[in-house]
């Protein structure tokens, strides 16, 4: 094994390089993984452009993973070298009240492995095994790469409550919302409108299942999402997390509904309309991440051939063109983008 490997820093969205670095080894409790395919996340390109909140850079991406066992670190069983693996990146300290109660997605001292941490857009990395799933036999690494971001919409829809026979919006059309739309229409919700700025977007929205997809900038978007959904939404998912975003939501969702907030905001306050959400009783609850459980859901589902890979898998890039990689992330034109790491480092 060389004593060396790639591993990628971003330092801005316009400085994004390979470094050099002497290989890990598996400590305690710990699995040496290599790296096959790794996912350039909105999280990603948020950081790189200096905008996200809780990622200060410089960073080491890839939290996105899928990789094949290396090594095996001591007091670690039922992993062997060869084992298709993908990672749950939240790390957590397992001891907080929060972890306690099972939802440790929310740990007082969460950090997520790649954002906070040096992650997995490397040739080789370790992580502790308790952080790892199998990938089912059958299941290609590029439909793996999409278990981890399609179980951040599986907590949200689970967040929502039953979605049976419920009216959905959509706010975004971007990864995460395309995600959203396939979680809430596999949770059993009737109607679900998608709205977007790119009538690229809106289109791929509806060859994916939407029932509607509207210009999110119309004048009479709410006019138009209720004539679609047959009355206001019961329940809004905003995946874009703004002022605007969230002052649509608020008119789109019915008295006594739900708002989700997805998309990350941007640090500092965002106004929002107390009076109307007093009034109707609205309920707005954000939804971070995901635990094994959404893990497995959302495994299912990419297992069952539920989510059309091949519309939402837009790009793959080699890991030395990782800065090509994330500037097609910021294209309107691509949805999810991958990274492949080959075998030799």
């Amino acid at each position: 094994m060389s004593q060396q490997i790639r591993r990628v820093l971003v330092r801005s969205i316009d400085d994004i390089t390979v470094e050099y670095v002497p290989a890990p080894t598996a400590g305690e409790g710990e699995l040496l993984v290599r790296t096959t395919v790794v996912g350039v996340c909105g999280s990603d390109t948020h950081a790189a452009l200096g905008h996200h909140p809780f990622m200060p850079l410089p960073y080491r991406p890839g939290h996105e993973a899928v990789g094949v066992v290396a090594g095996v670190g001591p007091g670690v069983g039922g992993f062997g070298p060869g084992d298709r693996v993908i990672i749950e990146p939240n790390l957590v300290c397992g001891q907080c009240a929060q972890c306690r109660d099972g939802r440790y997605n929310i740990c007082q001292e969460l950090k997520v492995f790649g954002c906070q941490t040096p992650g997995a857009m490397t040739d080789l990395f370790t992580i502790a095994a308790d952080r790892v799933h199998r990938v089912p036999d059958g299941m290609t690494d590029v439909e793996a790469a999409l278990v981890e971001p399609l179980a951040t919409p599986v907590h949200a829809v689970v967040k929502a409550g039953d979605l049976s026979g419920r009216t959905v919006a959509v706010l975004g059309a971007g990864p995460i919302g395309l995600l959203v739309l396939a979680a809430a229409r596999h949770a059993g919700a009737a109607r679900i409108v998608v709205t977007d700025l790119l009538p690229g977007k809106r289109d791929r929205a509806l060859r994916l299942g939407a029932d509607a997809a509207l210009p999110a900038d119309a004048p009479d978007l709410a006019e138009r999402a209720r004539e679609a959904l047959g009355g206001p939404a019961d329940v809004v998912f905003d995946c874009v997390a703004r002022e605007q975003s969230m002052a649509q939501a608020t008119d789109l969702v019915t008295k006594g509904g739900r708002i989700i907030v997805v998309g990350v905001g941007a640090a500092g306050a965002t106004p929002v309309r107390l009076d109307l959400v007093q009034d109707r009783e609205i309920r707005i609850e954000g939804t971070l991440m995901y635990t094994a459980d959404d893990y497995r859901t959302a495994l299912a589902l990419i297992a069952s051939g539920t989510v059309d890979v091949d519309e939402i898998v837009t790009a793959t890039f080699p890991l030395e063109e990782a800065a090509k990689a994330f500037a097609a992330s910021l294209s309107p034109e691509h949805v999810k983008v991958l990274v492949t790491v080959d075998a030799a480092p």
